[in-house]
């Protein structure tokens, strides 16, 4: 990747609201180059989309689940997890993993627990010919939080790696 664009890609990890002129003004470059290389990140996959981070419990969340699986495997089964997944806008993150005998992992936001324990019936009903074990990990979003998330911190591994 281009320096440029390299930095480009850091400066909107850290805020994508900035406009391409405030990019260039920014980087010291010109407007239209930083809409050229903005448009071509996108192009190239390396942005799949723009968007904000929320305050998840500022909206109404309690918890973040981190769920682990052990489940069997196929072409079909995961085709079907995949879909019921894409189907459910509270889960956040699901791929295939490794950690001692689980070989999937999913991550989903909740109102509260009842919400929470009403989605995790569902999923080991809906995957109960599938599913082996599962656990899971709650997190209190009006608890501690040490660092909160967000990608912008992605920006300063970028920023320091060479190219």
């Amino acid at each position: 990747m281009k320096k440029t664009m390299k930095r480009i890609l850091c400066e909107l990890l850290k805020d994508s609201s900035r406009s391409d002129r405030e990019l260039a003004k920014q980087l010291g470059v010109s407007q239209p180059t930083v809409s050229r290389m903005r448009n071509r990140l996108v192009e190239e996959g390396m942005i799949k989309h723009f968007s904000v981070t929320p305050d998840f419990n500022a909206l109404g969340f309690e918890i973040i689940a981190i769920t682990n699986f052990a489940s069997k495997q196929s072409d079909e089964i995961t085709e079907k997890a995949r879909k019921w997944t894409m189907s459910r806008p509270n889960v956040l993150f699901a791929a295939g993993a490794e950690s001692k005998g689980r070989n999937a992992v999913m991550i989903s936001l909740h109102q509260n627990y009842t919400d929470y324990h009403n989605f995790i019936s569902e999923v080991k009903n809906e995957g109960r010919d599938i599913i082996l074990d599962c656990d899971t990990m709650l997190v209190s979003l009006g608890g501690l939080v040490i660092k909160p998330f967000s990608l912008k911190y992605i920006a300063e591994i970028l920023e320091n790696s060479k190219d």
